[in-house]
């Protein structure tokens, strides 16, 4: 059995604003391309794709609520994720100016950060929830309904993602000027901070 086109579509319409709208990895995603370069942030985007692939494993099958409903585990989550936003904040903003040629310390995070940043994003774990909550494609069959919406959301999650990269790296490509170069990179990563403190907002 396999789920209608409305089922889907609807879906969709509820996955592509959730999931593609600013937050965290997103942020970071286009800063990246933006102060590093596309073909630099791939490393840092597949450490993300991996990430957010398990966070969706994890809400669909369950672990996410059972983890979460353990004491003390919401804190730790919040207080590893603003870490590693500082942490990217700080490569970003301290990143050579679009064009530019860095030095061997502006290196870009490579696929661990992009995987621990996934992991500690509050807003996936928030936004997967819903989606696979509020949304049933196959009611006789909860398995396969699951499965296909782990596929679908595995789609949108790689089209987002890889779409907000490449507009970073393409925006980024029309700054000539050094000063405005690096004034954007530092906007970023304000961002950045602005986008996780929102995110762990109570």
């Amino acid at each position: 059995m396999t789920p209608t086109l409305d089922s889907i579509l609807a879906l969709l319409a509820m996955a592509l604003p959730l999931m593609g709208s600013p937050g965290p990895a997103i942020v970071a995603v286009t800063a990246n391309g933006a102060a590093f370069g596309v073909r630099a942030s791939l490393p840092f985007l597949f450490g993300i794709y991996a990430g957010v692939f398990t966070v969706l494993c994890l809400t669909a099958s369950g672990v996410t609520g059972l983890l979460l409903a353990l004491p003390g585990v919401g804190p730790v989550l919040v207080g590893a994720a603003v870490l590693y936003m500082l942490y990217l904040a700080y490569k970003i903003a301290t990143a050579p100016p679009p064009g530019m040629t860095g030095d061997a310390g502006a290196a870009a995070p490579g696929f661990i950060p992009g995987y621990g940043l996934s992991l500690t994003n509050v807003k996936a774990y928030t936004v997967f929830t819903a989606l696979y909550a509020g949304n049933v494609l196959i009611e006789t069959d909860p398995i396969m309904d699951t499965l296909f919406k782990l596929g679908i959301l595995t789609c949108v999650m790689l089209f987002v993602n890889g779409t907000w990269l490449v507009f970073g790296g393409v925006f980024a490509s029309f700054i000539r000027s050094p000063k405005i170069g690096r004034a954007f990179n530092i906007v970023m990563a304000i961002l950045l901070l602005v986008s996780v403190a929102l995110a762990v907002k109570p």
